[in-house]
């Protein structure tokens, strides 16, 4: 008999663990209820650990569910402060509904923190009278005093808290927007330079066939015909991602000729010296790819196969090329502590790439541990 996928297992623990904790606030209530009104109202200690750990449980609850577990909290407390008329069942009372107030203002929108503070708040301040009823010897004005400043400033913290986060997360957006910028940019380098490289092939190509178009017409003919796939090519590639791009940048440098995926090679045995083995599968017929496409691809499985080396802890990859009919398929994964989603540019990057010549792309965890990057990039009918 199988075992159950890692992914099912997870399911039902999470499942059961969920439940467990709905079935905790829901009897919440009772067993805090019978532990404060046990004999004379003395507080009995297996019936306090009860409460206790019931109350971190409906707590934990509050993490995932805040609105329905804070309702819970802070019914079972008024009911146990009513029933009880004690002075640390005030105390808890005001202290953990606080705490999840505090909390829902650090996760949920303000007006929605707002409303709850203020009906937290209220609900508090009507328990304390009918406390102060049972024990008029207290002063009520500083009761009250420390209920709403007790309120305001966990509210104030929590939202804080919010702000903060919110703030870090505009942060991160406009790190990642000027990261696709940067990565346009250097695309838009790459591809001046494919540009460049086509032309010196057409020119070399025409000087040619003019030289001998009255002595070698044959020589003349296959040198047209160079020109003409050369400069197919190149419109192609530019159609798709020119206007896409920067036109031009006054300090761009040049970088070299444009690789391939014919020097996927190469970069198995450079990754294989960090210490990573890369394990590469070409399948489909192999066939000349438009220059976009076939630098794009490689710098996604370049892109990658670096991620590995400096974050999966593994010692080997693999890398999978497919030339399908009508799209190029290609798939990085490996075994290791799960990739990089979130923490670089990277991602952002192959991303950017990919959209950039109408594909699609995937990144994540792999279900049995592990990371996969994928990406189909769509061919033009002349490679086709």
């Amino acid at each position: 008999m199988s075992a159950l996928p890692l992914s099912r297992v997870g399911r039902v623990r999470r499942v059961t663990w969920t439940a467990l904790l709905w079935f905790a606030a829901v009897v919440y209530p009772f067993v805090l209820f019978a532990t404060v009104t046990k004999g004379t109202g003395n507080f009995v200690a297996y019936e306090v650990l009860a409460s206790a750990v019931l109350t971190v449980m409906a707590g934990a609850l509050l993490l995932r569910h805040p609105l329905p577990a804070h309702g819970i909290l802070l019914f079972a407390w008024i009911v146990a402060l009513v029933q009880m008329q004690n002075g640390v069942v005030a105390g808890l009372l005001v202290l953990i509904t606080d705490l999840g107030v505090g909390y829902i203002a650090a996760s949920r929108r303000r007006r929605i923190s707002v409303t709850v503070a203020v009906v937290t708040l209220a609900l508090q301040l009507l328990s304390a009278l009918a406390f102060l009823s049972a024990n008029i010897s207290a002063t009520i004005d500083i009761l009250i005093l420390t209920v709403v400043l007790a309120m305001a400033v966990t509210w104030m913290a929590g939202n804080s808290v919010r702000v903060r986060r919110a703030h870090a997360e505009s942060l991160r957006e406009q790190a990642t927007a000027q990261a696709v910028s940067a990565e346009r940019l250097r695309i838009a380098r790459e591809l001046h330079d494919m540009v460049a490289h086509s032309i010196g092939i057409i020119a070399i190509q025409a000087g040619v066939g003019g030289r001998v178009i009255d002595t070698q017409p044959v020589e003349a003919r296959n040198a047209l015909n160079a020109i003409e796939v050369t400069s197919r090519e190149t419109l192609s590639g530019l159609r798709r991602m020119l206007t896409a791009l920067r036109r031009d940048d006054p300090d761009s440098a040049p970088l070299g000729p444009a690789p391939g995926l014919d020097d996927l090679d190469r970069l198995a045995e450079a990754a294989k010296d960090a210490g990573v083995k890369v394990g590469m599968s070409r399948r489909g017929e192999r066939r000349p790819l438009p220059p976009d496409v076939d630098l794009s691809a490689y710098r996604i499985v370049q892109e990658a196969v670096t991620n590995v080396v400096r974050h999966a802890g593994t010692d080997e990859c693999r890398v999978t090329v497919d030339y399908r009919d009508e799209e190029l398929s290609i798939e990085i994964d490996d075994d290791g502590h799960g990739g990089v989603v979130g923490t670089g540019y990277g991602i952002a990057g192959m991303r950017e790439r990919v959209g950039l010549l109408r594909g699609d792309f995937t990144a994540g965890p792999r279900p049995g541990g592990g990371f996969r990057v994928a990406a189909r990039i769509p061919l033009p009918a002349a490679v086709r």
